[in-house]
């Protein structure tokens, strides 16, 4: 994976911001030229840094979806085939690892409580997963 410097690091933040900010722009903001943005942004794509670029749709636009978090405590030396069953499942948006009490954090998208209920009976199921909490998200305070 390459190396990021500071410049790199600017630019995947306007990135991040608005990632269809024209190049000309862009370099205007960052102090260099247009080729340099260029040739970063592809050496970040090449080298997958950067996966990809997407659209950020408005909370509010997505009335018919409910998000959750959901703290997943795992068995022993299961964690990897648990990573792998929840990897599967399509309304699993994320999964991290993490440390503390407990061992993955998923987030989660479905469009209806019955479909949320139905979900959680799945991840509660899966061979090795030993308990779980899970929240819905109600608003975003900061995104």
């Amino acid at each position: 994976m390459a190396q990021l410097d500071d410049l790199d690091r600017q630019l995947i933040s306007a990135l991040r911001a608005d990632g269809r900010e024209p190049v000309t722009t862009l370099a205007k903001r960052l102090g260099v030229s247009r080729a340099t943005v260029t040739s970063r942004i592809d050496r970040l794509v090449d080298s997958g840094v950067v996966l990809g670029f997407t659209v950020r749709v408005r909370e509010e636009a997505e009335v018919d979806q409910l998000r959750a978090i959901s703290l997943i405590s795992v068995e022993g030396r299961s964690t990897n085939a648990v990573i792998h069953e929840l990897r599967g499942l399509p309304e699993v948006h994320a999964l991290y690892s993490t440390n503390g009490g407990w061992d993955l954090v998923a987030e989660l998208r479905v469009s209806s409580l019955q479909d949320f209920d139905h979900l959680l009976g799945d991840i509660r199921s899966v061979e090795g997963v030993l308990n779980s909490e899970t929240s819905i998200l109600l608003s975003s305070m900061l995104r």
